[in-house]
């Protein structure tokens, strides 16, 4: 593993995106999308590729300046978390789309699935050289995992699902290898639909999980969380939104190194966290359902509660969630809280 301080600091993955990039409040009316939504941007395309990069290398001063430890792109060439990837894949129909029930129960567009599922041309690996060449901290980078896709698809050409996860998988691995190739330390796979679809998750996600890391070489983690906080209000399809995992000790079978979870918003039993005694645990602290800005101590507390159960040195701590949905001024602000708070307890450690 990279050199990093003890209990580092990292956003999930997504950063407030600039008002002059996108189109904030149409962002925020409706779920994030899994087909592509190019009328979010607000800068015509022969400019846009410039225009990311400017708000990447934002992203990346924002975090670097509040002392963020493993530093992210922030995610701000994408419409959505999942949907330039899954987007980019060949098999996908490009004349129409499908559709598919998102956690909130309603039907969503979604990619639709009439071939086999190939990587054909590496997809996020010059953002990963862009991340790493402005940077001089470790630096982390996302993608969405096979078995979320899987679920966020509609499939039309596969015998089941599990088979979609597979092709799914094959192709986040080839992914996964470019990115550490462009020099990423950490390449984290954003599974949300793990908890979302447990049920399912139990009869073939670990298996696509490590086959999509088969052969890899470099620290890898997976987020799993209970939807964006500010998008997944409350009672969804399935009624109020949980306070525990339904699916968390699973991933100890896995070969992920660092497991993220939401723990602040939930008020998540840390207790839970002694079934993964192999993971390193990137523990969510920021409670991103609400305008109030923790405070140190607060932030602290959740550490110090954290540690009862995980050693320092398997601890990492971030948000909950991706902070997309949030104002810069206010993701700033929290993420100030919460480096501030981590540096208390580090001091109580030494």
């Amino acid at each position: 593993m990279f050199d990093h301080p003890i209990l580092p600091t990292t956003i999930v993955g997504s950063y407030p995106q600039p008002d002059w990039l996108i189109d904030r409040e149409r962002l925020k009316a409706s779920l994030p999308p899994r087909v592509r939504a190019e009328t979010l941007w607000r800068v015509p395309e022969p400019w846009l590729a410039d225009a990311q990069e400017a708000a990447t290398l934002m992203a990346i001063r924002d975090q670097e300046e509040v002392g963020i430890d493993i530093v992210g792109d922030g995610e701000m060439r994408r419409e959505s978390y999942s949907n330039r990837l899954a987007t980019a894949l060949s098999g996908i129909d490009r004349e129409k789309h499908g559709s598919a029930i998102d956690r909130t129960g309603n039907a969503n567009p979604v990619p639709l699935v009439s071939g086999p599922i190939r990587r054909v041309a590496p997809i996020e690996a010059q953002d990963a050289a862009f991340l790493r060449r402005h940077s001089t901290k470790p630096v982390k980078l996302t993608l969405p995992g096979p078995f979320t896709m899987t679920q966020q698809a509609e499939n039309g050409y596969y015998p089941d699902a599990k088979s979609l996860a597979m092709d799914y998988a094959d192709a986040v691995n080839a992914e996964v290898k470019d990115l550490f190739a462009a020099g990423v330390d950490v390449v984290q796979l954003d599974e949300p639909y793990l908890q979302a679809r447990a049920a399912e998750a139990n009869s073939y996600a670990i298996e696509a999980i490590n086959r999509a890391l088969d052969g890899v070489g470099g620290t890898t983690a997976l987020h799993i969380c209970f939807g964006y906080a500010m998008v997944h209000h409350g009672a969804g399809a399935t009624g109020p939104k949980p306070k525990a995992y339904d699916f968390l000790a699973e991933l100890e079978a896995s070969a992920i190194d660092v497991i993220s979870v939401e723990a602040a918003q939930p008020g998540l039993d840390p207790a839970i966290l002694a079934e993964l005694p192999t993971k390193t645990i990137m523990y969510g602290v920021l409670d991103l359902s609400i305008p109030d800005v923790e405070t140190p101590e607060v932030v602290a507390g959740r550490i110090r509660e954290a540690l009862r159960y995980v050693d320092a040195e398997r601890l990492w701590i971030a948000p909950d969630c991706g902070m997309k949905y949030h104002s810069r001024e206010h993701s700033q602000a929290k993420l100030k809280a919460m480096v501030d708070g981590t540096a208390m307890v580090r001091a109580e450690l030494t």
